[in-house]
């Protein structure tokens, strides 16, 4: 149960209580270690930088205006780090060719997650996720698997919202390609 909401503890670290900063960690942490994870795919890296971000995040803490939740500012950090990492490294991914994701229909899509079973299907989108890059990855753990809105999706990438459903709906279709080829 949370006692106190995210602005109280920023007022008092602001104030100079610099251990309530210990209560937004604990909040946040397990979420942004998920999500760095999942964009880097490596446990060290994720541990690195998930304390990158809780220094920016402390360093920063007076820029955080409030314009969206603290949640969602965490979260854009969070990617952001993760994204320049992976770029930094330039990590290989699949590429998929345009063609093969322009024919594909949202009926097919829903046609093939309803076909297995449901720890297959998790398997199986896990495994199409980590071909995907980063950036495309996140947006759909982003959307489907933290919960967030497309508004919170294009605070936190900076992309805008009509941007986010495009790249989701054709995430999706790379998705779909990507199954299918697992299937064959």
């Amino acid at each position: 149960m949370e006692l106190y909401s995210d602005t109280y503890y920023i007022e008092r670290i602001q104030a100079g209580d610099i251990s309530s900063f210990a209560c937004l960690i604990d909040k946040y942490s397990r979420q942004v270690h998920s999500l760095i994870f999942k964009l880097t795919r490596n446990r060290e890296d994720t541990e690195e930088l998930a304390q990158d971000v809780f220094m920016k995040v402390f360093r920063h803490l007076e820029s955080f205006k409030g314009e969206s939740s603290f949640s969602t500012w965490i979260y854009k950090i969070a990617y952001n780090t993760a994204i320049s990492e992976t770029r930094r490294r330039k990590l290989e991914f699949l590429a998929i060719e345009e063609s093969l994701i322009e024919n594909v229909s949202e009926e097919q899509i829903a046609h093939a997650m309803g076909q297995s079973d449901e720890s297959e299907q998790i398997h199986r989108l896990e495994a199409a996720l980590a071909m995907l890059p980063p950036d495309e990855c996140a947006i759909i753990l982003l959307f489907y698997m933290e919960e967030k809105s497309i508004d919170e999706v294009s605070r936190i990438t900076g992309l805008s919202q009509s941007n986010v459903k495009t790249r989701l709906h054709r995430i999706r279709k790379k998705l779909f390609v990507l199954l299918n080829g697992m299937e064959e």
